[in-house]
This record gives C-alpha cells, sequence and structure tokens, in this order.
C-alpha cells in the first residue's frame, strides 16, 4: 500500500465570508497542490474541503497521513464526534444538529477507502507545507473578493 501525506488548510475572510483551501499531496518526496473555493462559506467548511479534496486525489487505496491545524477535523476523526454525529442523524449530544453533514458524510465515505491517521499541528508555526496550503487557500478565497 502506498503511503501518503496530505497536508491541508483552508482559509475564509469573514467567517461566512470568501474562502479557499490548499491541500498538498507527498509520495516519496514528489508534491502535487491542489486548491479551490467559494464566494460564501465558512472555515471550517474549507477545511473539511481539503482533506476531502485531498483524499479524492489518491486513485488508490492509500496509507494516508493527514496534516491538518483544524482542530475542528482533527477531533472530529480522533475523538470520533463525526461518526457519533452520522450515528445520530447528524445531531450532536445536545441534541442540536451538527454543522456541515454533507461534507463530514463524504469525509467518512472517503476515509473508508483508505488506512487514514489524523495529525494535528499548530497553525501559523513555520511549517513549511502548512504555510505553503495556508497561501494558497488565501489565494483562492481573494479571487472571490
Amino acid at each position: 500500500m502506498k503511503e501518503v501525506t496530505i497536508y491541508t488548510d483552508g482559509a475564509c475572510s469573514g467567517n461566512p465570508g470568501a474562502g479557499g483551501w490548499g491541500a498538498i499531496l507527498d509520495y516519496r518526496g514528489k508534491q502535487k497542490e491542489l486548491s479551490g473555493g467559494e464566494a460564501h462559506t465558512t472555515n471550517n467548511r474549507m477545511e473539511l474541503t481539503a482533506v476531502i479534496m485531498g483524499l479524492k486525489a489518491l486513485k488508490e487505496s492509500c496509507k494516508v497521513t493527514v496534516v491538518t491545524d483544524s482542530q475542528y477535523v482533527a477531533n472530529g476523526i480522533n475523538l470520533g464526534w463525526a461518526k457519533s454525529w452520522q450515528a445520530n442523524n447528524w445531531k450532536k449530544k445536545d441534541k442540536k444538529p451538527a454543522l456541515n453533514p454533507e461534507l463530514w458524510e463524504e469525509l467518512l465515505r472517503e476515509l473508508d477507502r483508505h488506512t487514514v491517521t489524523i495529525e494535528w499541528i499548530k497553525g501559523h508555526a513555520g511549517h513549511p507545507e502548512n504555510e505553503r496550503c495556508d497561501r494558497l487557500a488565501v489565494a483562492e478565497s481573494q479571487k472571490y473578493m
């Protein structure tokens, strides 16, 4: 099974507002950059989209390490929030609706295709790939301003 690292970040000018996402796929030192954006979105939606699009870009099942500065994404997967919300018809423990259920649903489907580890890192802390993903995401968000 191929081992791939996917670095991701999302950005939003205003929340909601113009947003962008960036992802870098790294396989054996070769990197591929992906990015996109939306005119009206939220930061969390862009963080989720970056991970989803990174995973969707893989043509076969892989062993993947996703590196994100989003605690929303990391905790949603690592602490089992998303699966719990899904099992409860996209309701949180407090019975309020979980946000972004269609993106979480898509992410869970992508996670089932691969063996994935989610690694949280502190954002804007000098991590080269995270900083590059941030620049990609911000550049995409600026296309909608």
